[in-house]
């Protein structure tokens, strides 16, 4: 067992299930599989997602080395059928796995390896031709997990609502228009592009960002209120109206730092699997998945990455929903495999690939933990470079939008 296959099984069970639906499964199946079964259960399932068609026991056997007879793996596929783990569509067609099979063979069977190594130079190129700035470097990201796994990904940026404010800047480019600046206390930089009224000039912009500055540095982003820059700047010599109409600004700009942006790549390699070929499926699916804000309150909430520790090593584990444990409109046909990487101690986004329950859980698995490994060694880098450096790398790519 490699030591990725030991991460992932040891770190498996509180993030594959909740703790309802690992009580049910308990409660429904007290007894685990013996090897036959297993070993039989696990071949069914890497015929049925090779092939997308119903296996037979003499299909099977003509696959794979069981060392049993056609007639026992007749009756021993019987028996995974009436414990739940295989489904039969029709009584004269051979099983297909079921969520619970699935389940089964994610949490015990995988055998997880390193990506090839040409697959590991693609993956660096790929982020390594990226700009020094986080949000290209996990679009590169999503881009060449959708490619290789010619399923579709999901990155979200980092939750940013437990760091706490360190700078503000507000810069004039021309009369009537400027940008704020937001820098976090993890390194990270944040502009947005606001309209201010003509009367106001540069020496009076970095006057209130001086006095929103001071009032709020140190705060976590997410107790930060409108209240709270509003009276920050209320000593400033400047007319209300003109004074209010920034500091209502620069309070928009402070929270649009905690948005969470989600980006998907890939979303036409779902319409090429045969599960997905009847028009209204395929609709339903895409329509649940291009839903940002609710793709990312549902990742978000699996961002609570469960590890286990050897003695003082902490190693992560991936979150895996499958079928109707996804538990959103359209996705009973689908799995998530999904995991986090990190930006300092406390701040994390999320890496994801959303295909067929029917997908190559142990490749895709591999090759997201080698994504990820990439991802944090890179953001580690930059840090080392030094926060004024990394600020003013996170400057160059931030997107400045017209409000």
């Amino acid at each position: 067992m490699t030591d990725m296959h030991k991460e992932f099984s040891q770190g498996q069970d509180p993030e594959s299930l909740d703790q309802d639906q690992s009580k049910q499964l308990e409660a429904f199946d007290p007894h685990p599989l013996d090897d036959r079964k297993r070993a039989i259960l696990s071949a069914i399932i890497q015929d049925y997602v090779a092939l997308y068609e119903p296996v037979g026991s003499k299909a099977l056997l003509s696959r794979h080395r069981l060392g049993v007879s056609s007639a026992t793996v007749r009756n021993e596929m019987a028996e995974l059928e009436e414990l739940g783990y295989l489904e039969q569509p029709h009584t004269s067609a051979g099983r297909i796995p079921s969520d619970k099979g699935y389940r089964a063979y994610v949490d015990d069977m995988l055998q997880i390896h390193e990506p090839s190594p040409e697959l590991q130079d693609y993956f660096r190129k790929a982020l390594d031709q990226s700009t020094d700035e986080l949000r290209d470097l996990i679009r590169s990201a999503g881009d060449s997990l959708a490619d290789t796994t010619q399923l579709t990904s999901l990155v979200l940026t980092p939750t940013y609502g437990e760091s706490t404010l360190k700078q503000v800047k507000i810069l004039m480019i021309e009369p009537g228009k400027a940008i704020v600046v937001v820098v976090l206390s993890v390194g990270v930089v944040r502009d947005r592009l606001i309209y201010i009224p003509d009367a106001l000039n540069q020496e009076q912009l970095e006057s209130i960002a001086q006095a929103v500055e001071s009032s709020l540095a140190g705060q976590k982003l997410d107790e930060i209120t409108l209240l709270a820059v509003s009276d920050a700047g209320q000593q400033e010599e400047i007319p209300d109206a003109l004074l209010n109409r920034v500091l209502f600004e620069t309070y928009v700009a402070i929270k649009q730092a905690e948005n969470i942006d989600v980006y998907m790549q890939g979303s036409h390699q779902l319409l090429k699997q045969p599960e997905f070929a009847d028009s209204q499926k395929a609709h339903k699916v895409l329509d649940t998945i291009s839903q940002n804000g609710l793709v990312a309150g549902y990742l978000s909430e699996m961002d609570s990455v469960e590890s286990t520790s050897r003695g003082s090593q902490t190693r992560p584990a991936f979150a895996i929903r499958i079928g109707q444990e996804i538990g959103l409109a359209g996705m009973e046909d689908c799995s998530f495999v999904t995991t986090s990487y990190r930006i300092g101690e406390k701040v994390s986004g999320r890496i994801a690939v959303v295909g067929p329950k029917r997908m190559q859980y142990a490749q895709i698995i591999s090759e997201i933990a080698f994504v990820k490994k990439t991802i944090n060694h890179k953001i580690q880098e930059w840090m080392r470079i030094g926060k004024e450096d990394f600020q003013a790398i996170e400057d160059k790519g931030v997107d400045r939008k017209d409000e």
